[in-house]
């Protein structure tokens, strides 16, 4: 029996949905909010931090700017979900092109899951108490209200720079700062991946469609 294109992108994302949720849930019942865990040395480190905003640890504008982000993260999934079962219609829509997607569709479910429901399925992740899964009290905030779990760091450069060095914000240097989690990886993997092996299929595009509809 042949397996069908839109089946294995499917579980492709199920996949890796099931593994971003599976360290997501290790981490917040595992951790205290800030605690580090070094992985090689100091330079890849699992640090427990929490979010209401956007990829990489970028905020949005309080409870409204919260609510706001959750819809949109919604709306856009469901336009990727459009988007794919289109490419899926047409035969010579490359696989490379599909995953890539997948995988951005992914991160997206990913972070939208933690917005949705941590809220309500978790207790608060303090600094002094670890996380506990269906309290008996019920979650710390409700729906549309959970935080974003981010863990994985890598400060590959933390320095202090020497005095006659010109700087703004202070001496501490660091390279890369940014806290991200599995969903934001897929998200800038998959984005990568199409941006510089699989722009020519999306260039070719507006051309194909105008083609068809003249027909």
């Amino acid at each position: 029996m042949k397996i069908s294109r839109g089946f294995k992108i499917s579980l492709f994302v199920i996949l890796l949905l099931i593994i971003d949720q599976i360290i997501k849930i290790l981490v917040k019942t595992n951790m205290t909010l800030g605690q580090s865990i070094p992985v090689f040395g100091s330079w890849f480190q699992i640090l427990f931090i929490e979010n209401n905003g956007m990829a990489f640890g970028m905020q949005f504008g309080g409870n409204v700017g919260k609510f706001i982000l959750s819809i949109f993260r919604v709306v856009l999934v469901i336009a990727i979900i459009i988007y794919i079962r289109k490419l899926l219609k047409r035969e010579e829509t490359p696989t490379g092109v599909l995953i890539g997607l997948g995988a951005i569709l992914c991160g997206a479910l990913g972070n939208i899951i933690d917005s949705l429901f941590y809220g309500m399925i978790f207790s608060e992740s303090t600094p002094i108490q670890v996380a506990e899964l269906f309290p008996p009290g019920g979650g710390y905030s409700g729906f549309l209200f959970g935080k974003v779990v981010d863990m994985f760091y890598f400060p590959i450069i933390d320095t202090t720079l020497p005095e006659w060095v010109p700087v703004w914000g202070g001496r501490n240097f660091i390279f890369f700062r940014p806290i991200f989690n599995f969903a934001d990886a897929c998200i800038t993997c998959g984005a990568i991946y199409l941006l510089i092996f699989k722009w020519k299929f999306f260039s070719k595009q507006p051309k194909t469609e105008e083609s068809d509809s003249a027909k």
